[in-house]
């Protein structure tokens, strides 16, 4: 069993906005979905690492103390990091074609390789438990596609502002 809550669709509104106990309690079965995610992967490479290159993957290329500032490390932290994933081809140094003076860190395609690897493998390992659900509970999450698209999104958003929740 993963990283397990006590998580109740008792104070779920069936047609009006979730109450903050009920916000509450998917946030809790999210966060357990993740654990099992941690706990799945395998361990070749940082979740650090891991993280850095799927936002390089998401945002593009970044100076390395807006890529530090987006995964929450410190500037010489991510030179360390950047410099590891570099010597493993999973990103390179560029200068910045508006500004020859900075460098961007960008992920080769190695490093695009394995990000969408993990994505996939990591996507059919939940596709996989999904199946064993019963047919309205498959439905139910085919019909919050969207909501965790958006608010994916979001968290996207605030990351890349520096924002912590």
């Amino acid at each position: 069993m993963c990283y397990a809550f006590s998580v109740s669709t008792a104070n779920v509104p069936s047609k009006t906005a979730p109450t903050a106990d009920a916000r509450i309690g998917v946030g809790e079965a999210l966060i357990g979905l993740a654990a099992c995610l941690v706990r799945w992967a395998r361990r070749d490479m940082s979740l650090t690492s891991l993280g850095t290159l799927a936002t390089l993957d998401t945002t593009g290329p970044q100076r390395i103390t807006d890529l530090a500032r987006m995964e929450g490390l410190a500037q010489p932290s991510m030179t360390v990091l950047v410099g590891t994933l570099e010597r493993g081809g999973l990103v390179v140094r560029r200068r910045d074609p508006s500004d020859k003076r900075v460098v961007l860190i960008e992920l080769t395609t190695a490093g695009a390789d394995i990000v969408r690897n993990r994505r996939r493998a990591d996507a059919q390992t939940f596709a996989q438990l999904i199946e064993k659900l019963p047919t309205d509970e498959g439905a139910a999450l085919l019909a919050a596609l969207p909501a965790l698209e958006h608010l994916r999104e979001l968290e996207d958003v605030q990351r890349a502002a520096g924002a912590r929740l």
